[in-house]
């Protein structure tokens, strides 16, 4: 599948979090929700030890603090609200993530480095977290 173009006005959250900083796994999927409902073009790139987040069993089982709601939850809200989650196709060896069996289904696209380098110099804002 291919990635569909960014404009200007796009915003690519770039994720390199995950369990080992859960504190900050929260944080990217409640401000692309946010910005999806204000209708922005939102996409997030997983990436590093953030492809954990897209492995069945990782974000079902985190939070972000004590008492707080599951990541996985954060995720769908974000899926619900139109955000496009993509997963960086390198690092999943790293981790041993089979992308045809180990990923939720939130997940719309396995991609490359290509992929990720057209996003960053298309869309208008990038973040990380």
């Amino acid at each position: 599948m291919a990635v569909p173009p960014c404009d200007e006005k796009a915003v690519l959250i770039v994720v390199t979090s995950g369990p080992n900083t859960a504190s900050r796994c929260a944080t990217p999927f409640f401000l692309a929700t946010v910005m999806a409902a204000m209708d922005a073009d939102v996409r997030l790139f997983l990436t590093m030890e953030g492809v954990r987040l897209a492995q069945r069993g990782v974000a079902e089982n985190l939070v972000a603090m004590d008492g707080g709601k599951k990541i996985i939850d954060f995720i769908r809200d974000a899926k619900h609200a139109g955000v496009r989650i993509y997963v960086c196709s390198p690092a999943l060896p790293g981790y041993e993530i089979d992308p045809k069996l180990d990923l939720i289904a939130e997940i719309d696209d396995v991609v490359g480095g290509g992929a990720f380098a057209d996003m960053i110099l298309s869309c208008g804002k990038v973040l990380s977290f």
